[in-house]
């Protein structure tokens, strides 16, 4: 298979969440053309999945220090204080343009109160000390995508390219090509049209999400595959802190309804964690754990009903809200208790069955808090970046405001370096053409199916909430085999969708294996067995992994 043809644009982004829309407004505002690729429909990323809200200081009665405070204590030691204090001081500005381009988070007037405390409803959820989380409804991130959307399909300069997915990224220095290592464009296989397609450009943002399909059970969408990680690997930038993904504590437990989360906002509204006893009487147990209980940081509270399901036995454990009226349900969780109620719960009258399931990535591709990657033209925003703002643990709503603050930082920088990667620009008659192996039609569709299942399953089974050193090991070893035997159907055959997001599942993988062999101790959202935890008062170090120079 060979490429059909060569896009030339200013700029490319590779993701269509807020992180990537956020920072294909700014750059298009300078004039320039921009691409933005996504692999389904423009909409279907994790963004559109997010219920809780975005944690910003907008109350008089709160901090940027104490924001602040409550990121570095979540992150157990490694925060980058001076990322986080820069994301947390922006946030206002960013939110400000939020609602600029048309996002309507929930107001107290329209919850029905008629208090003097401030315009909008601000929630609270695990590990913040003070409401600071704005929302709509509990469909936020569905309300702040539709925005970014509608604007960008506005914008002249900004075209979509949809059901395109980014295969790998073009680096000069990886390609023979002079005038230094920078990364030049990317090659994009065309779902429906099934060929692949060069995009050039001056600048490349990675905005492509999170990791999640690379678990058994996951709150992401299908198209969290890991590809921003895996590109960015595969390129050469540095990737920091994989070990460190965070299992949301509250997933519906369901036989019908998959992947649907249970906002962690439940909880800041007073809903409780609860498990049976031996006579199977529901009963809390979070104080067993951590003083704020039910509201303590995600880590912390899916260990707890980790332990407590394999404790007893049982599939699940419960969110109890019942203090609540179906009425005040119904305003402040529209969307939740809809689709309890289309489950055969009511939230009102009973509690909710939940399990922990992969969630989000802390870590990723390093870069700094303007998004850069080390590699000239090369930017990585939103969840497939480590800026250290998360450190070992997210603070609950602070990944929409990091990918709306970077997302705007990092188009901001590459606009002040425009006229130096300009220079860099590479022509279509300069551009490497791009092949896969052999020509080949592959029939044996089975192969990827039963290779997903079996990454898939070992990852949940042996590097999910609890780890051993052990079973690292047989996670490791098996995943060395099946790497080399996906790369071997990779250039053998021709490409699909499918088998790209396989490969870039099973680089991830490899990648948060070899980070979670490399830390010697417990520490945030990685806990093995065999070392103790470290104190998060403790500075702790990054796990780093770069490919190997060819």
């Amino acid at each position: 298979m060979k490429t059909s043809e060569t896009l030339e644009f200013d700029h490319l982004v590779i993701g269509s969440g807020l992180s990537g829309l956020r920072s294909a407004l700014t750059l298009a505002a300078s004039g320039r053309r921009v691409a933005v690729i996504t692999g389904g429909e423009v909409d279907e990323c994790n963004t559109r999945c997010a219920q809780g809200g975005i944690a910003c200081v907008t109350d008089i009665g709160d901090t940027f220090d104490e924001h602040v405070q409550d990121t570095l204590a979540a992150g157990a030691g490694l925060c980058n204080e001076k990322a986080v204090r820069a994301i947390v001081e922006a946030g206002p500005g960013a939110v400000h343009e939020l609602i600029d381009i048309g996002t309507k988070f929930t107001t107290r007037g329209d919850l029905g109160y008629t208090d003097s405390r401030g315009e909008y409803d601000l929630g609270r959820e695990g590990g913040h000390h003070k409401r600071r989380i704005l929302h709509a409804g509990d469909i936020t991130g569905a309300e702040i995508e539709r925005a970014l959307v509608a604007a960008c399909r506005e914008h002249d300069n900004i075209t979509i390219f949809e059901y395109h997915t980014a295969i790998d990224l073009i680096v000069s220095g990886r390609c023979g090509l002079p005038g230094g290592n920078r990364c030049c464009g990317a090659y994009v296989f065309s779902d429906r049209e099934k060929t692949v397609k060069t995009f050039l450009a001056v600048s490349v943002t990675l905005a492509c999400g999170g990791i999640g399909k690379v678990y058994l059970y996951t709150s992401n969408p299908d198209v969290a595959c890991g590809s921003g990680v895996a590109m960015g690997y595969r390129a050469g930038a540095k990737i920091a802190n994989m070990e460190f993904v965070q299992f949301h504590p509250t997933i519906l437990y369901h036989p019908t309804e998959r992947s649907f989360l249970i906002s962690e906002a439940l909880r800041g509204e007073g809903a409780v964690l609860k498990c049976r006893d031996r006579s199977g009487k529901l009963v809390e147990f979070m104080q067993k754990y951590h003083p704020m209980k039910s509201l303590a940081p995600r880590d912390v509270v899916a260990r707890a009903i980790d332990n407590e399901m394999k404790r007893s036995g049982d599939e699940c454990v419960f969110l109890d809200i019942t203090h609540l009226s179906e009425e005040r349900l119904k305003l402040r969780f529209p969307n939740i208790f809809q689709r309890c109620l289309d489950a055969g719960i009511n939230m009102a009258k009973e509690p909710i069955p939940v399990v922990p399931a992969a969630h989000f990535l802390c870590g990723g591709i390093q870069t700094d808090i303007c998004g850069y990657t080390g590699i000239p033209g090369l930017y990585a925003v939103g969840e497939c970046a480590c800026t250290g703002l998360h450190g070992a643990n997210r603070l609950a709503s602070n990944s929409l405001l990091e990918a709306a603050v970077v997302g705007e930082a990092s188009s901001l920088a590459i606009d002040e370096n425009y006229s130096r990667l300009d220079a860099g620009r590479i022509t279509p008659k300069d551009a490497p053409v791009w092949t896969s192996g052999n020509a080949t039609d592959s029939d044996e569709g089975v192969v990827i199916a039963h290779n997903w299942e079996e990454i898939r399953r070992f990852m949940w089974d042996y590097v999910g909430i609890y780890r051993t050193s052990k079973r690292l090991e047989r996670a490791k070893n098996r995943i060395k085999l099946l790497r080399r035997e996906i790369e071997k159907y990779y250039w053998d055959f021709l490409i699909t969708r499918d088998l790209i997001e396989l490969r870039n599942i099973a680089l991830v993988a490899e990648l948060i294996i070899d980070s979670s062999l490399r830390r010697k101790e417990s520490r945030g959202l990685h806990y093995n067995a065999d070392y103790p935890c470290s104190d998060p008062e403790l500075a702790g170090v990054d796990t780093v992994l770069q490919r190997d120079k060819e």
